[in-house]
């Protein structure tokens, strides 16, 4: 909820800083003429003051925002153990998964994502073959080394494990030449 506010606010903040800047340029360049009595003027201070109150307010918040340090966006997996906490990257996790896949013969090019959700960890493969070995079999393979290596190696439990083929390495072929 309070992102949502912060976006709101940020959107209404940058509206504001352009419709100022657009009037202080016409006003300021001559484009619109303008004569003002007393008491529109004391009118136009008075809403300057609040309006640049405001904003510098806003400012303020969005400044302590950009510097604060936001906890819930660490990227890991806490566990607790009866001696003590632990703390696991996602970046490792992306890690053992591209090792798990790599030792699957036929895969070539690799790149993994993760999700953590409720029931455990969402693994996404994307990868590229060389077309030598069964598509099927090969991704089945895929995907019960990447479960059961990241569910060995981590303790944590893998919901799912997707395996996306992106292509099929065509291998290099030489031409003889012959003179």
């Amino acid at each position: 909820m309070a992102k949502i506010m912060d976006r709101l606010l940020l959107f209404i903040y940058s509206l504001s800083i352009g419709v100022i800047s657009v009037v202080a340029i016409l006003l300021l360049s001559g484009a619109v003429p303008y004569e003002l009595t007393s008491v529109q003027e004391q009118r136009l201070f008075w809403a300057g003051i609040i309006v640049a109150a405001v904003l510098f307010l806003l400012s303020i918040r969005f400044f302590f925002i950009s510097v604060r340090r936001d906890r819930s966006n660490l990227n890991s997996i806490d566990q607790r153990t009866e001696f003590g906490d632990i703390q696991i990257s996602v970046e490792t996790i992306e890690n053992l998964c591209l090792k798990a896949a790599s030792r699957v013969r036929g895969v070539k090019d690799l790149k993994s994502r993760i999700k953590v959700s409720q029931s455990g960890l969402d693994i996404a493969i994307r990868a590229v073959v060389d077309g030598e070995e069964s598509i099927p079999t090969l991704t089945t393979e895929v995907q019960k080394q990447v479960h059961d290596f990241v569910k060995d190696t981590t303790g944590i439990p893998v919901s799912s494990v997707s395996v996306y083929i992106a292509n099929v390495v065509q291998a290099p072929s030489f031409k003889s030449r012959v003179e």
